[in-house]
């Protein structure tokens, strides 16, 4: 068993800018972590969880673009803008199919955000509100493994063009 959840993954050159907006020496997570969750699941196992998975089918591809920010607690994080509703859908066709098939997520209301530190600072939460991405495009989700502070990619499926 093992810690698993459900993520999208900004281009290189959006995490990039992001990283280039923030505050030198800021306590930040590694850019290579940075995601927006759709589902976490917590311990599962991949293979099954992938199986299920492999049964949606997603909508079109659709764009995101980080903006703003805020702080849950100590974290601080970016905001997410675009065609929420496109994301919305994914994220929630992926939480039913996966309750459906028994596997239990975070019951509170989906509030989509990228977390780049667990200690936040003032200077880090006034830099993460100036900051506005260029929009990307969504082509796929990802199922991730999260293993000893590190997260891997286990597979990857693609959204359907417009």
């Amino acid at each position: 068993m093992t810690r698993l959840f459900v993520a999208l993954f900004p281009p290189e050159p959006v995490i990039r800018s992001l990283r280039a907006a923030l505050p030198p020496g800021a306590p930040l997570t590694k850019p290579s972590k940075w995601h927006i969750t759709l589902v976490f699941l917590g311990e599962a196992p991949p293979g099954e969880v992938s199986a299920v998975l492999s049964e949606l089918r997603p909508g079109a591809s659709f764009s995101l673009r980080l903006t703003g920010g805020g702080r849950f607690g100590t974290a601080a994080w970016a905001g997410v803008a675009g065609d929420l509703e496109a994301l919305t859908a994914l994220q929630g066709g992926i939480k039913s199919l996966l309750s459906a098939s028994g596997y239990l997520s975070d019951a509170r209301p989906y509030q989509p955000h990228l977390t780049v530190s667990y200690r936040g600072d003032r200077a880090t939460s006034t830099a993460l509100a100036a900051h506005e991405s260029t929009p990307w495009t969504v082509t796929e989700f990802a199922l991730v493994e999260s293993r000893d502070g590190n997260y891997d990619r286990l597979q990857s499926w693609p959204l359907a063009d417009h």
